[in-house]
Protein backbone atom coordinates (compact mmCIF):
# COMPACT_ATOMS: atom_id res chain seq x y z
CA UNK A 1 0.00 0.00 0.00
CA UNK A 2 0.92 3.53 -0.51
CA UNK A 3 0.64 4.84 3.31
CA UNK A 4 0.68 8.67 4.39
CA UNK A 5 1.41 9.04 8.19
CA UNK A 6 1.11 12.34 9.75
CA UNK A 7 2.65 11.94 13.00
CA UNK A 8 0.93 14.28 15.38
CA UNK A 9 3.54 16.79 17.48
CA UNK A 10 3.43 14.82 20.71
CA UNK A 11 5.19 12.40 18.70
CA UNK A 12 8.38 14.71 18.33
CA UNK A 13 8.00 16.83 21.89
CA UNK A 14 5.64 15.66 24.65
CA UNK A 15 3.29 18.34 26.69
CA UNK A 16 5.38 20.50 28.66
CA UNK A 17 8.84 18.19 28.22
CA UNK A 18 11.92 20.43 27.67
CA UNK A 19 12.56 21.27 23.73
CA UNK A 20 16.40 20.33 23.71
CA UNK A 21 18.07 18.24 21.12
CA UNK A 22 18.24 15.06 23.42
CA UNK A 23 14.00 15.15 24.24
CA UNK A 24 13.56 15.47 20.44
CA UNK A 25 15.76 12.99 19.39
CA UNK A 26 14.79 10.16 21.70
CA UNK A 27 11.28 10.73 20.40
CA UNK A 28 11.80 10.79 16.64
CA UNK A 29 13.46 7.20 17.83
CA UNK A 30 10.44 6.01 19.42
CA UNK A 31 8.01 7.17 16.26
CA UNK A 32 10.60 5.18 14.23
CA UNK A 33 10.25 2.37 15.30
CA UNK A 34 6.64 1.82 14.95
CA UNK A 35 6.97 3.37 11.77
CA UNK A 36 9.78 1.07 10.90
CA UNK A 37 7.13 -1.85 11.74
CA UNK A 38 5.33 -1.19 8.27
CA UNK A 39 7.59 -0.30 5.98
CA UNK A 40 8.33 -3.70 4.64
CA UNK A 41 6.25 -3.96 1.01
CA UNK A 42 4.57 -0.75 1.25
CA UNK A 43 5.94 2.95 0.17
CA UNK A 44 6.18 5.59 2.81
CA UNK A 45 5.73 9.33 3.04
CA UNK A 46 5.78 10.69 6.53
CA UNK A 47 4.65 14.11 7.43
CA UNK A 48 5.33 15.79 10.97
CA UNK A 49 4.22 18.39 12.82
CA UNK A 50 6.31 21.42 14.14
CA UNK A 51 4.37 23.55 16.29
CA UNK A 52 7.42 23.65 19.30
CA UNK A 53 9.61 23.31 17.20
CA UNK A 54 8.83 26.85 15.25
CA UNK A 55 7.85 28.84 18.50
CA UNK A 56 11.05 27.76 19.67
CA UNK A 57 12.80 28.84 16.71
CA UNK A 58 10.54 32.43 16.84
CA UNK A 59 12.04 32.87 20.55
CA UNK A 60 15.28 32.27 19.99
CA UNK A 61 15.63 34.57 17.21
CA UNK A 62 13.61 37.26 19.19
CA UNK A 63 16.49 37.38 21.46
CA UNK A 64 19.02 38.54 19.01
CA UNK A 65 17.47 41.86 18.31
CA UNK A 66 20.26 43.25 15.82
CA UNK A 67 18.53 42.11 12.81
CA UNK A 68 14.64 41.47 12.33
CA UNK A 69 13.06 38.34 13.12
CA UNK A 70 13.11 35.53 10.50
CA UNK A 71 9.24 35.25 9.53
CA UNK A 72 7.74 31.76 10.46
CA UNK A 73 7.91 30.59 6.35
CA UNK A 74 11.43 30.58 6.74
CA UNK A 75 11.28 29.25 10.51
CA UNK A 76 9.13 26.59 9.33
CA UNK A 77 11.57 25.51 6.28
CA UNK A 78 14.35 25.55 9.16
CA UNK A 79 12.11 22.65 10.73
CA UNK A 80 11.19 20.62 8.05
CA UNK A 81 14.86 20.52 7.61
CA UNK A 82 15.90 19.67 11.39
CA UNK A 83 12.82 17.04 11.91
CA UNK A 84 13.51 15.57 8.12
CA UNK A 85 17.54 14.79 9.21
CA UNK A 86 16.27 13.12 13.00
CA UNK A 87 13.47 11.07 10.87
CA UNK A 88 15.51 10.09 8.39
CA UNK A 89 18.79 8.98 10.57
CA UNK A 90 16.62 6.95 13.12
CA UNK A 91 14.43 5.21 10.50
CA UNK A 92 17.48 4.53 8.38
CA UNK A 93 19.20 2.87 11.75
CA UNK A 94 16.52 0.54 11.86
CA UNK A 95 15.58 -0.50 8.09
CA UNK A 96 17.71 -2.42 5.93
CA UNK A 97 20.83 -0.06 4.41
CA UNK A 98 19.34 -0.43 0.76
CA UNK A 99 16.25 2.06 1.65
CA UNK A 100 16.93 5.49 0.45
CA UNK A 101 14.95 8.49 2.58
CA UNK A 102 14.70 11.82 1.29
CA UNK A 103 13.21 15.00 2.84
CA UNK A 104 11.48 17.06 0.61
CA UNK A 105 11.31 20.93 1.38
CA UNK A 106 7.51 21.19 1.07
CA UNK A 107 5.57 24.76 -0.22
CA UNK A 108 2.42 24.88 0.03
CA UNK A 109 -0.01 27.46 -1.37
CA UNK A 110 -2.36 29.31 0.57
CA UNK A 111 -5.13 31.95 0.17
CA UNK A 112 -4.02 35.35 1.11
CA UNK A 113 -7.84 36.23 1.18
CA UNK A 114 -8.21 33.25 3.70
CA UNK A 115 -10.05 34.26 6.94
CA UNK A 116 -7.51 32.38 9.24
CA UNK A 117 -5.73 35.60 8.58
CA UNK A 118 -8.07 37.36 10.68
CA UNK A 119 -8.84 34.76 13.17
CA UNK A 120 -5.55 33.39 14.83
CA UNK A 121 -5.83 30.01 15.83
CA UNK A 122 -2.83 27.97 15.83
CA UNK A 123 -1.13 27.39 18.87
CA UNK A 124 3.28 27.47 18.06
CA UNK A 125 5.81 27.61 20.82
CA UNK A 126 5.96 25.93 24.49
CA UNK A 127 3.17 26.51 27.37
CA UNK A 128 3.09 29.30 29.20
CA UNK A 129 1.15 30.71 32.44
CA UNK A 130 -1.89 33.05 31.93
CA UNK A 131 0.78 35.79 33.53
CA UNK A 132 3.57 34.95 31.26
CA UNK A 133 1.81 34.74 28.74
CA UNK A 134 -0.44 37.86 28.58
CA UNK A 135 3.41 39.60 29.56
CA UNK A 136 4.59 37.99 26.21
CA UNK A 137 1.13 39.02 24.30
CA UNK A 138 2.03 42.66 25.34
CA UNK A 139 5.40 42.68 24.71
CA UNK A 140 5.86 41.11 21.59
CA UNK A 141 2.13 41.85 19.87
CA UNK A 142 1.42 38.23 19.89
CA UNK A 143 -1.99 36.83 20.07
CA UNK A 144 -2.51 33.98 22.72
CA UNK A 145 -5.41 31.58 23.72
CA UNK A 146 -5.71 28.79 26.10
CA UNK A 147 -4.11 25.65 25.84
CA UNK A 148 -5.53 22.99 28.90
CA UNK A 149 -4.82 24.59 31.77
CA UNK A 150 -2.09 26.58 30.17
CA UNK A 151 -1.51 29.88 27.45
CA UNK A 152 -0.24 29.64 24.15
CA UNK A 153 1.02 32.26 21.49
CA UNK A 154 -1.40 31.63 18.19
CA UNK A 155 -0.81 32.80 14.78
CA UNK A 156 -3.35 32.22 11.79
CA UNK A 157 -3.61 29.02 10.29
CA UNK A 158 -4.95 29.18 6.78
CA UNK A 159 -6.13 25.76 4.39
CA UNK A 160 -3.46 24.19 2.13
CA UNK A 161 -4.32 24.71 -1.80
CA UNK A 162 -1.81 23.51 -3.78
CA UNK A 163 1.54 21.41 -2.44
CA UNK A 164 3.90 22.70 -4.94
CA UNK A 165 6.59 19.68 -4.58
CA UNK A 166 4.23 16.62 -5.32
CA UNK A 167 5.83 15.10 -8.76
CA UNK A 168 9.07 14.90 -6.92
CA UNK A 169 7.74 13.34 -4.46
CA UNK A 170 6.02 10.72 -6.73
CA UNK A 171 9.21 10.48 -8.57
CA UNK A 172 10.97 9.03 -4.90
CA UNK A 173 8.09 6.93 -4.00
CA UNK A 174 8.38 4.98 -7.39
CA UNK A 175 11.83 4.59 -7.02
CA UNK A 176 11.14 3.23 -3.87
CA UNK A 177 12.20 6.08 -1.04
CA UNK A 178 10.94 6.71 1.97
CA UNK A 179 9.95 10.37 1.50
CA UNK A 180 9.44 12.83 4.75
CA UNK A 181 7.98 16.29 3.80
CA UNK A 182 5.45 18.85 4.54
CA UNK A 183 6.53 19.02 7.56
CA UNK A 184 4.41 21.05 9.82
CA UNK A 185 1.83 21.42 7.27
CA UNK A 186 4.60 22.64 4.77
CA UNK A 187 6.12 26.39 4.05
CA UNK A 188 3.28 28.88 3.92
CA UNK A 189 3.92 31.17 0.24
CA UNK A 190 0.84 32.34 -1.52
CA UNK A 191 1.08 34.93 -4.88
CA UNK A 192 0.59 38.08 -5.45
CA UNK A 193 -1.86 40.03 -7.17
CA UNK A 194 -0.52 39.24 -10.36
CA UNK A 195 -0.63 35.66 -9.82
CA UNK A 196 3.04 35.18 -11.01
CA UNK A 197 5.06 35.97 -7.97
CA UNK A 198 5.15 33.54 -5.32
CA UNK A 199 6.20 34.61 -1.57
CA UNK A 200 6.24 33.08 2.33
CA UNK A 201 3.95 34.29 4.65
CA UNK A 202 3.68 34.67 8.15
CA UNK A 203 1.42 31.74 9.02
CA UNK A 204 1.08 28.03 9.97
CA UNK A 205 -1.06 25.44 8.05
CA UNK A 206 -2.68 22.76 9.97
CA UNK A 207 -0.36 19.84 9.79
CA UNK A 208 -3.81 17.13 9.45
CA UNK A 209 -5.35 19.16 6.74
CA UNK A 210 -2.00 19.36 4.17
CA UNK A 211 -1.44 15.53 4.78
CA UNK A 212 -5.15 15.03 3.82
CA UNK A 213 -4.45 17.02 0.81
CA UNK A 214 -0.87 15.62 0.85
CA UNK A 215 -2.90 11.82 0.42
CA UNK A 216 -4.94 13.11 -2.18
CA UNK A 217 -2.64 13.73 -4.61
CA UNK A 218 -0.48 11.05 -3.79
CA UNK A 219 -3.66 9.01 -4.76
CA UNK A 220 -2.39 6.78 -1.18
CA UNK A 221 -4.11 3.85 0.12
CA UNK A 222 -4.47 4.65 3.39
CA UNK A 223 -4.09 8.43 5.56
CA UNK A 224 -2.83 7.41 9.00
CA UNK A 225 -3.32 10.36 11.40
CA UNK A 226 -1.02 9.47 13.95
CA UNK A 227 -1.57 10.93 17.77
CA UNK A 228 -1.22 10.28 21.50
CA UNK A 229 -4.75 8.94 21.95
CA UNK A 230 -6.35 5.02 20.76
CA UNK A 231 -8.76 6.40 18.71
CA UNK A 232 -11.38 9.48 18.48
CA UNK A 233 -13.69 9.60 21.32
CA UNK A 234 -17.22 10.71 21.96
CA UNK A 235 -17.58 12.37 25.39
CA UNK A 236 -14.04 12.84 26.21
CA UNK A 237 -13.16 12.60 29.98
CA UNK A 238 -16.31 11.85 30.90
CA UNK A 239 -17.74 8.49 32.42
CA UNK A 240 -20.00 7.77 29.52
CA UNK A 241 -16.87 8.07 27.10
CA UNK A 242 -16.51 5.93 24.29
CA UNK A 243 -14.39 4.87 21.48
CA UNK A 244 -15.12 4.95 18.05
CA UNK A 245 -14.05 2.06 15.57
CA UNK A 246 -15.99 2.70 12.57
CA UNK A 247 -17.39 6.09 11.08
CA UNK A 248 -18.66 7.58 7.95
CA UNK A 249 -17.53 10.83 7.21
CA UNK A 250 -20.72 12.60 7.33
CA UNK A 251 -21.57 11.06 10.90
CA UNK A 252 -18.38 11.75 12.66
CA UNK A 253 -18.64 15.81 11.76
CA UNK A 254 -22.01 16.02 12.92
CA UNK A 255 -20.49 15.14 16.43
CA UNK A 256 -18.33 18.57 16.66
CA UNK A 257 -14.54 17.65 17.67
CA UNK A 258 -12.72 21.03 19.42
CA UNK A 259 -11.01 22.87 16.75
CA UNK A 260 -7.90 23.24 19.05
CA UNK A 261 -7.63 19.11 19.31
CA UNK A 262 -9.38 16.14 17.75
CA UNK A 263 -11.32 18.90 15.32
CA UNK A 264 -8.98 18.97 12.36
CA UNK A 265 -8.00 15.52 12.53
CA UNK A 266 -11.50 14.59 11.70
CA UNK A 267 -11.71 17.56 9.25
CA UNK A 268 -8.86 16.01 7.47
CA UNK A 269 -10.01 12.06 7.81
CA UNK A 270 -13.12 12.90 6.66
CA UNK A 271 -11.93 15.08 3.62
CA UNK A 272 -9.76 12.27 2.11
CA UNK A 273 -12.44 9.40 3.00
CA UNK A 274 -15.02 11.85 0.68
CA UNK A 275 -11.97 12.63 -2.08
CA UNK A 276 -10.92 9.55 -2.51
CA UNK A 277 -13.37 6.35 -1.14
CA UNK A 278 -10.55 5.20 0.76
CA UNK A 279 -9.49 4.84 4.76
CA UNK A 280 -8.19 7.71 6.84
CA UNK A 281 -7.28 6.16 10.25
CA UNK A 282 -6.77 8.40 13.57
CA UNK A 283 -5.24 6.52 16.11
CA UNK A 284 -2.32 6.05 18.69
CA UNK A 285 1.84 5.49 16.97
CA UNK A 286 1.98 2.83 19.30
CA UNK A 287 -0.70 0.84 17.71
CA UNK A 288 0.54 1.94 14.22
CA UNK A 289 0.98 -1.67 13.02
CA UNK A 290 -2.50 -2.48 14.40
CA UNK A 291 -3.59 0.25 12.52
CA UNK A 292 -2.15 -0.50 8.89
CA UNK A 293 -3.77 -4.54 9.57
CA UNK A 294 -7.36 -2.55 10.20
CA UNK A 295 -7.38 -2.99 14.04
CA UNK A 296 -6.98 -0.15 15.63
CA UNK A 297 -8.23 3.43 15.43
CA UNK A 298 -11.25 5.10 14.23
CA UNK A 299 -11.50 4.39 10.77
CA UNK A 300 -12.91 6.81 8.98
CA UNK A 301 -14.74 5.86 5.20
CA UNK A 302 -17.69 6.12 3.33
CA UNK A 303 -18.18 1.94 2.76
CA UNK A 304 -20.35 1.99 5.89
CA UNK A 305 -22.76 4.78 7.34
CA UNK A 306 -23.16 5.84 10.71
CA UNK A 307 -21.27 4.93 13.43
CA UNK A 308 -19.25 1.79 15.55
CA UNK A 309 -17.81 1.79 18.65
CA UNK A 310 -14.91 -0.80 20.71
Amino acid sequence: MRIVIALGGNALLRRGEPMTADNQRLNVKIAAEQIAKVAPGNELVIAHGNGPQVGLLALQGAAYDKVTPYPLDVLGAETEGMIGYMIEQEMGNLLPFEVPFATILTQVEVDGKDPAFQNPTKPIGPVYSKEEAEALAKEKGWSIAPDGDKFRRVVASPRPKRIFEIRPVKWLLEKGTVVICAGGGGIPTMYDESGKKLSGVEAVIDKDLCSSLLAQELNADLLVIATDVSATFIDWGKPTQKAIAQAHPDELERLGFAAGSMGPKVQAASEFAQATGKVAVIGSLADIEAIVQGKAGTRVSTAASGLSYY
